[in-house]
């Protein structure tokens, strides 16, 4: 009866073997539970996920026909609570208008173009976009310039409001309006605006994007808000809507949307 000798097997010839692993990802044949991406393309299951993806993409469209608008103010909060008469409660919403119309001061925005009211001012052709002047001195009582507090110091404090950067909105009015948390019911406190039609006008539109229109500046609207004896001591709500044709400032998916809503709190 013959034999045959047993060799063991050399690294190279070892056999191989599967572990539990492989069952859910073979690295050797690239299969993932048993198939590969191929006739994993082919399977009902396939079809299931990107039917689930198509229906969400459904549930939350985008909608790129119409621009979004939102609403920001300066200073920046959105719970504004000082003492009038004690200026260390207001020196830090004083001094953030302070800094941030550095860029709009006269002197600076003189050297810009001077546009015309009511008209886009359209550069498409030209490779350097240039702008339009906004001058601090705009926004009068609310510039800085005659009461450096802003109106704080009088309890009559200045919010400015912009909007953010937009190609070419067709719509530039905004208004505000206030409520007592009190009761809750919207009260006639009276405001100014700054510019006086308190508008975003055309001629600063549209904006071109950072990499083209690097030193643009936003135009912006002051609020002056003429609060009395009355109001202090009490928290009041403002919210500020901008309206236009293809402007729109009520979502349900985004309460920011064309408006903006803050708190002011005025003690003595």
């Amino acid at each position: 009866m013959s034999t045959k000798e047993e060799t063991p097997a050399t690294d190279g010839d070892k056999p191989q073997t599967s572990s539990w692993k492989d069952s859910i990802y073979n690295p050797r044949t690239g299969e993932f539970i048993g198939r590969t991406a191929k006739s994993w393309g082919k399977t009902p299951v396939w079809d299931t996920i990107r039917s689930g993806l198509h229906i969400k993409t459904m549930i939350y469209p985008i909608d790129v026909t119409i621009p979004s608008h939102s609403l920001v103010i300066r200073p920046r909060s959105l719970d504004i609570v000082f003492n009038r008469t004690d200026p260390k409660q207001y020196d830090q919403y004083v001094q953030h208008l302070e800094n941030f119309l550095q860029q709009y001061n006269d002197t600076v925005q003189e050297k810009n173009e001077l546009c015309m009211v009511g008209e886009y001012y359209e550069q498409d052709d030209q490779e350097e976009k240039k702008v339009c002047q906004f001058k601090r001195s705009l926004l009068r009582q609310c510039s800085g310039l005659s009461d450096t507090t802003f109106g704080y110091t009088e309890g009559k404090p200045c919010v400015l409001v912009k909007m953010n950067r937009v190609s070419a909105p067709t719509g530039d009015c905004q208004f505000c309006s206030s409520e007592n948390a009190l009761d809750s019911i919207k009260s006639p406190l009276p405001m100014q605006y700054f510019p006086s039609e308190g508008r975003f006008d055309k001629m600063y539109f549209p904006y071109y994007g950072k990499n083209l229109h690097s030193s643009y500046v936003q135009p912006l609207v002051a609020v002056k808000l003429l609060l009395t004896k009355e109001d202090y001591n009490n928290e009041l709500t403002v919210e500020c809507k901008i309206e236009g044709s293809d402007l729109r400032n009520s979502d349900d998916r985004d309460k920011f949307l064309g408006r903006v809503t803050f708190r002011v709190k005025v003690v003595e």
